[in-house]
């Protein structure tokens, strides 16, 4: 199984589940919402990445004249986002690196936190085809101070990688411009979530894919009970009266496609 045969899985399994543990995904969606740049949109539209249909909610229900399709590569999370929408969307499981979509299809794409499962260039290469010449982006994704905490803590324990990497903001600039499409607002915010426990903690990142490592330096058994005791001590010096942090270093992206000449 690869990457990402591991990462659709995982999220497969998640998907009766994911709802109640995605209080950060569903803040992103809503603060994505909040910060376009354009007062209305119309058209037809994608929500790229939809998992549970959060995201697909949210526009169905500020913008209703937009024509939606909702798309994710976990066949469990697009049948589930059926039983929670009513009617649902136009739904389809397929890659966001491969888009099943004609060139120009699109007014409008949607995409909160699915960028970090992919190539960049790839993804914003597929937008940018699909959407129409004046077609508009609002897109997050995860920066690379995402779960500082628990690197910190790991860090004492071993010198393994826990968690996927997540691309710079330099990386993300760059893929965009390769691709034609042009920012007309990015922002970064860290946004910091709080846990009772350690358990709890962690089945939030395996929910959400990200400890899902590739490649070498990972940790190819489970891990004993000495380190798991000397991980908890670690995680605790940060505890706060809220419980213990965790953030998630966010970006959000508003992109358009030129116009033709």
């Amino acid at each position: 199984m690869n990457a990402a045969q591991e990462v659709r899985h995982a999220f497969g399994r998640a998907a009766h589940r994911y709802d109640a543990v995605a209080d950060y995904q569903q803040e992103v969606g809503k603060r994505l919402l909040a910060g376009r740049p354009w007062l209305e949109l119309s058209g037809r539209a994608l929500d790229l990445g939809c998992g549970t249909g959060h995201g697909t909610a949210l526009l169905q229900h500020g913008f209703p004249a937009l024509n939606l399709t909702a798309l994710d590569f976990a066949l469990p999370m697009v049948s589930h986002l059926a039983t929670v929408l009513s009617p649902p969307p136009p739904r389809l499981c397929a890659d966001a690196q491969a888009l099943p979509f004609r060139p120009d299809s699109f007014d409008f794409c949607w995409s909160s936190l699915t960028m970090q499962w992919c190539d960049p260039v790839q993804v914003f290469a597929e937008i940018a085809r699909i959407l129409k010449p004046g077609g508009r982006l609002a897109l997050s994704t995860l920066g690379p101070e995402t779960f500082a905490e628990l690197r910190q803590a790991f860090a004492g324990v071993d010198g393994y990688r826990h968690t996927i990497d997540f691309l710079p903001e330099s990386s993300l600039k760059a893929a965009l411009a390769e691709t034609g499409l042009k920012a007309v607002r990015w922002e970064r915010k860290t946004i910091t979530r709080y846990r009772p426990d350690l358990r709890s903690l962690l089945a939030g990142v395996r929910d959400l894919g990200a400890n899902r490592v590739t490649g070498g330096n990972r940790r190819s058994g489970l891990m004993g009970k000495a380190a798991w005791l000397k991980l908890q001590a670690a995680y605790e010096t940060l505890r706060t009266p809220q419980g213990l942090p965790l953030s998630y270093d966010t970006f959000f992206i508003y992109a358009e496609k030129p116009l033709a000449p």
